[in-house]
Order: C-alpha cells, then structure tokens, then sequence
C-alpha cells in the first residue's frame, strides 16, 4: 500500500479498532490458541488504519496461518 491510499483515522475509531482485536484476541486465547507474530502486525495495522476491515479479513484469509 503505498502512502497516497493511507487514511487517516480518529482518535475514537482507532480506540474501537483497538477494543474490536482486543475482543477478537480474547476470544482465541479463551478457546486456547495465541494469534501468530502474522496477524499480530495485520492487527496493528488495522489499528493504525493503515488498512480497513475488508483489507484486514483479505489479508488474514491470505495468510500462511489460515488452513483449508
């Protein structure tokens, strides 16, 4: 991505993006699991808003950590 397509992102929204992983990481780590150093860095993205919601579920989709 290169920076011309980078949006910027609220105080607020990057705070509900932080809380919506922070769910999200909860919720593998109550069933057991650890989200790998991959998803990790999409997460952190996300919350930068250097990626939107839809960029975040294609990347993970994409990722060596999802298997068929």
């Amino acid at each position: 991505m290169n920076v011309e397509t980078i949006k910027q992102i609220s105080a607020s929204e990057r705070t509900r993006r932080h809380r919506e992983v922070d769910f999200a990481r909860g919720n593998v780590r109550h069933e057991g699991g650890i989200l790998p150093e991959e998803i990790e860095r999409l997460n952190a993205s996300y919350i930068a808003g250097d990626i939107d919601s839809d960029e975040l579920t294609a990347a993970i989709l994409r990722s060596q950590t999802v298997q068929p």
